[in-house]
């Protein structure tokens, strides 16, 4: 019944979060198959590439809403360890949408949506990071680089209440600290290629 109850949390955080909004609103919004547009991403960064600022804020709201509403519900109805997979299962429906032939986006809104609902001082150390890092580089990618770059650090310093879980590995809120970041640095991949070649585009912070 508890193998039940885990798949159940599981593929409900799943399936909020493969629901693709960036693609959803570019469309309803006039401006055709995000997937067309820059660089093909679903999320918001991508979405602010058709100049439409309102739009991209409000993919990035549901984008991070899914994460935190999945791990929400869940903790509340089950408890916080179902919460952590429900919000992990939203970040990786994010990133590998049944609907979308498995291609999604970078999991970046999402997995600080996630973390925002289950522990909100990692919210806060990854929130400062990326607003500290793409403020000082100019760039969206570095910001999610360094955020999550942290966040095995801060799994590790606000672990208490994965201590006093049932879940019988030791030292799993940490491990799984490592697989999101390695999952958002490989998503990144090519976005760590242009950094170092120089040829990552600039956000502006202007008018």
């Amino acid at each position: 019944m508890e193998f039940l109850t885990w798949g159940l949390a599981a593929l409900g955080g799943y399936v909020l979060g493969s629901v693709p909004f960036g693609l959803v609103l570019t469309r309803l919004a006039g401006y055709g198959d995000i997937r067309n547009i820059g660089s093909g991403n679903i999320g918001a960064t991508n979405v602010l590439r058709t100049g439409n600022k309102p739009l991209a804020l409000v993919v990035l709201i549901l984008d991070a809403g899914k994460g935190a509403i999945a791990a929400a519900v869940a903790w509340w109805l089950l408890g916080w360890e179902f919460g952590v997979a429900a919000g992990i299962a939203a970040f990786l429906g994010h990133l590998y949408p049944v609907w979308l032939g498995f291609k999604g986006g970078k999991g970046v809104a999402t997995g600080l949506g996630t973390f925002l609902a289950i522990s909100w001082p990692i919210f806060i150390g990854m929130a400062v990071a990326w607003l500290a890092a793409a403020v000082l580089f100019r760039r969206s990618s570095m910001g999610a680089l360094v955020a999550f770059g942290l966040l095995p650090l801060l799994t590790g310093i606000f672990n208490d209440r994965a201590e006093t879980s049932s879940v019988p590995i030791p030292y799993w809120f940490i491990i799984l600290g490592f697989a999101v970041a390695a999952i958002v640095f490989y998503k990144h991949r090519a976005n760590i290629a242009r950094i170092i070649d120089g040829t990552e585009p600039k956000i502006s912070f202007g008018r």
